[in-house]
C-alpha cells in the first residue's frame, strides 16, 4: 500500500509540474492580401518599438506602448488563428476516459 501512494503522489507532482502542450492544427489556409498587408503593418510597427531609446520616456508613454503592443498582439493572433492549447492533465484526463470507454 505504501508503494502505491508513493507512486501515486510522484505521479501527481510530475503532472503537476509539467507545462502546457500545444495541440495545433497546422492548415495550409493561406491568408489574403489585405491580412498580409496588415501583418506586415504590425510586424513593421513592433520592430519600430523594440528599436526606440525607451530610457528617456515617461512612464504614462511606456505604459501606452505596452497597451498598444498588447493589442497589436491580439490583432497578429485574430489573423493567423491562434490554435488550440490542451494542457497536460487534459490529455491525461481524455486518454484515461478513452482508455475506461
Amino acid at each position: 500500500m505504501k508503494k502505491l501512494t508513493y507512486f501515486a503522489f510522484s505521479l501527481l507532482m510530475l503532472v503537476a509540474s509539467t507545462n502546457f502542450a500545444s495541440a495545433t492544427e497546422k492548415t495550409d489556409k493561406a491568408l489574403s492580401a489585405a491580412q498580409q498587408a496588415k501583418l506586415e503593418q504590425l510586424t513593421n510597427r513592433v520592430e519600430q518599438i523594440r528599436s526606440m531609446d525607451k530610457s528617456h520616456m515617461s512612464r504614462a508613454e511606456k505604459k501606452e506602448l505596452r497597451a498598444e503592443l498588447r493589442q497589436m498582439k491580439k490583432e497578429a493572433n485574430a489573423i493567423g488563428n491562434g490554435g488550440i492549447y490542451l494542457s497536460v492533465t487534459a490529455l491525461l484526463v481524455i486518454i484515461i476516459v478513452l482508455l475506461i470507454l
